[in-house]
C-alpha cells in the first residue's frame, strides 16, 4: 500500500486518468475538479488507506449496445477519484503478474495488443490446426466469483490493506435509476483494475492450456483454441467446459461457442481465408458494424454542409482503419469507400428537396440540360438516385478527396508504409 500511495506513483496515475478523461461517475466530479479535491482531501484519503478503512463510492451503472445488436452490456463507472486510487494499484500490480502471463494472452497487456493476436492465431492456422474451439464465456464480467479471484490475487498479493481494497472494489454497489445494489460476484467493466483482474483470474486456464500443449490465443475473455481436427476440438471443448466450470465458476456459453473451420469464425474483428497459408481479412459482422456506427454521423448530415459531415467522419475513419490495417483482402476496401460517397450524395440530394432545386444543381455540376432535368424528375428515391450515373457524373471521387474525405484503401496504404 505505501508504494501504492508514493507520490511519484500518485502522481503518474492523476496524469493517466487526467489523460484518458472519461466520464464522471455517481459523484458528478470531473477529471478537471480533481486536483482541487485532492488538495483539500488528500491526506484524509490517504490515512484511511494506509490504515484498511477506505470504501470506494458505487460505481454508476451505464448500459451500451453489445455488438451486432445482441442485447446490453453493463458498464460500472466509478468515480474519478476510484479512478486514480485504481490506476495507482495497477501500476503497482501490473509488474507483479504480468511476467508470469502466458505468451498467449494478448489483452490489456503492456507491448501487446489484438494485432499480436491475430496474427498469432493466422501463424497457428497456417501452422496445420484447421480448426477452432471458438470459447466465449457467458456475461463473464458479470459471473467472476469474487472467493476464485481473491484466491489468486493473494498468490502473490500479501498485504491485507490491498487485498481487502481489492475485495471492496468488486463488491462497490452499483448505482442504477438512483439505487445501489450490492455485488456479490462479478467484476465492474469501467474501472482501470478490471482488465488486469480479468487476465489474473484467467491466467488458470492459459496455464491449463500450456500443460495440454495447445496452441491458442486469449485476448480478455476471448479465447481461441487451433486443433487439428473437429474431434480434438469436441473433446477439448466437453474438457474445458469442464475444467472452467470446477476450477474457475465460469459457464461457457453453448450457443455462441462452437468447433469450426476458422474462416467460418470472427475473432478480434478479423476472420481468415481458407488457403494453406491464410490471409486474414475484416469480417462481415465488423463491417455491419461499421456502417451502423457511421449512420448517426450520416444522419446528423442532413441538415449542414458537407464538409462538416466529412470532418466528423474523418476520426471515425482513421481509427476503424487503423485497427484493421492487417486485413489483406482489399476488395471490401473498395466497396466501402463507394458506399461513404453513395451516403454522402444521398445527403445532397435530400437537402436539395424539390426537383427544381435538383435541376440547377446537377445543371451547376456540367450536366446537360436534358439530362439535368430528367434526373431531377425521375420520381426515384434518394438511394437510388445517390448510386445512379448523373449523381456519379456530377459527384465524382475528385469532389470529395477535395472536402477531404478519406479513402480507406489510400489509408491502408499510407499506414503499411510508414510502418
Amino acid at each position: 500500500m505505501e508504494m501504492i500511495l508514493s507520490r511519484e506513483n500518485m502522481m503518474a496515475a492523476h496524469r493517466r486518468v487526467v489523460g484518458n478523461k472519461g466520464a464522471p461517475g455517481i459523484d458528478k466530479m470531473t477529471v478537471e475538479q480533481l486536483k482541487p479535491y485532492l488538495a483539500a482531501h488528500w491526506p484524509r484519503i490517504r490515512e484511511e488507506l494506509l490504515a484498511g478503512r477506505y470504501r470506494p463510492a458505487p460505481v454508476r451503472g451505464v448500459e451500451i449496445p453489445k455488438p451486432g445488436g445482441k442485447g446490453m452490456r453493463q458498464l460500472g463507472i466509478p468515480t474519478v477519484l476510484d479512478r486514480l486510487i485504481q490506476q495507482a494499484m495497477h501500476q503497482v500490480l501490473m509488474p507483479i503478474f504480468d511476467p508470469d502471463f502466458s505468451p498467449s494472452s494478448y489483452g490489456f497487456r503492456p507491448g501487446r495488443s489484438a494485432h499480436d493476436a491475430a496474427l498469432a492465431a493466422r501463424s497457428h492456422v497456417a501452422g496445420g490446426c484447421r480448426f477452432v474451439v471458438d470459447l466465449d464465456l457467458e456475461k463473464f464480467f458479470d459471473r467472476v466469483n469474487h472467493d476464485v479471484l481473491m484466491a489468486r490475487v493473494a498468490r502473490k498479493v500479501t498485504d491485507k490493506r490491498v487485498l481487502r481494497l481489492i475485495r471492496r472494489y468488486l463488491q462497490a454497489g452499483l448505482m442504477t435509476g438512483g439505487m445501489a445494489t450490492a455485488r456479490s460476484e462479478g467484476t465492474p467493466q469501467g474501472g482501470p483494475l478490471s482488465p488486469l483482474l480479468s487476465n489474473i483470474l484467467l491466467d488458470d486456464l492459459d496455464k491449463e492450456l500450456e500443460r495440454r500443449g495447445h496452441a491458442f490465443c486469449r485476448y480478455a475473455d476471448d479465447c481461441n483454441v487451433y486443433v487439428r481436427s473437429r474431434r480434438a476440438g469436441a473433446r477439448v471443448m466437453a474438457s474445458l467446459t469442464r475444467f472452467l466450470a470446477e476450477r474457475l465458476k465460469l459457464t461457457v456459453n453453448g450457443a455462441k461457442s462452437a468447433v469450426d473451420r476458422p474462416w467460418k469464425r470472427t475473432f478480434l474483428g478479423y476472420t481468415m481465408t481458407a488457403h494453406k497459408a491464410p490471409r486474414l481479412l475484416i469480417a462481415a459482422s465488423s463491417v455491419a458494424r461499421f456502417k451502423r456506427k457511421l449512420k448517426t454521423a450520416f444522419r446528423a448530415g442532413r441538415g449542414r454542409a458537407l464538409g462538416a459531415t466529412v470532418k466528423d467522419l474523418t476520426p471515425i475513419l482513421r481509427g476503424w482503419i487503423a485497427y484493421f490495417r492487417l486485413t489483406e483482402g482489399k476488395g471490401i476496401l473498395e466497396e466501402l469507400d463507394g458506399w461513404l460517397r453513395r451516403r454522402l450524395r444521398c445527403i445532397l440530394w435530400r437537402q436539395w428537396k424539390r426537383p427544381w432545386t435538383r435541376f440547377m444543381r446537377l445543371m451547376q455540376r456540367g450536366l446537360t440540360e436534358q439530362r439535368a432535368r430528367d434526373s431531377a424528375g425521375n420520381g426515384r428515391g434518394p438511394w437510388w438516385n445517390a448510386g445512379a450515373n448523373h449523381m456519379n457524373d456530377a459527384f465524382r471521387k475528385t469532389f470529395f478527396d477535395r472536402l477531404g474525405l478519406i479513402s480507406l484503401q489510400q489509408e491502408l496504404k499510407r499506414l503499411n508504409h510508414a510502418a
